[in-house]
């Protein structure tokens, strides 16, 4: 499998980086609540939800230097700007402060109250 362009891998984590707009200290102690661990998509298995699993991926990728970037890693962080993409496409009416659609946004990096 060959490395993306340098141009690609530029333009993937300017894309993240915009879509994550929590600090790693800030997503690492969100990550470590009770309402990050009961939303979002559980599986098959029940334990531990698809954004909070990625929620933690997310946490090391911003510690990584993009030189280090795997082409894995690239396709973990296009991954999140498509799913904030369009969770923010289905924001609901009034107040998002403490519903499940912010909180699940939130284990994906990116807190809507934020600007």
């Amino acid at each position: 499998m060959s490395q993306p362009k340098s141009d690609d891998v530029s333009g993937i984590v300017r894309a993240f980086k915009h879509a994550v707009n929590m600090a790693p200290a800030q997503l690492e102690k969100w990550l470590e609540t009770e309402a990050s661990k009961t939303v979002g998509f559980k599986g098959a298995a029940g334990g531990e939800s698809v954004g909070h699993r990625s929620g933690r991926r997310i946490v090391r990728l911003l510690q990584k230097k993009t030189d280090d970037l795997t082409a894995g890693d690239l396709a973990h962080m296009r991954k999140v700007v498509g799913y904030v993409k369009r969770h923010l496409a289905q924001r609901p009416d009034g107040s998002v402060r403490d519903t499940p659609w912010r909180q699940s946004l939130m284990n994906w990096g990116h807190d809507p109250m934020r600007h």
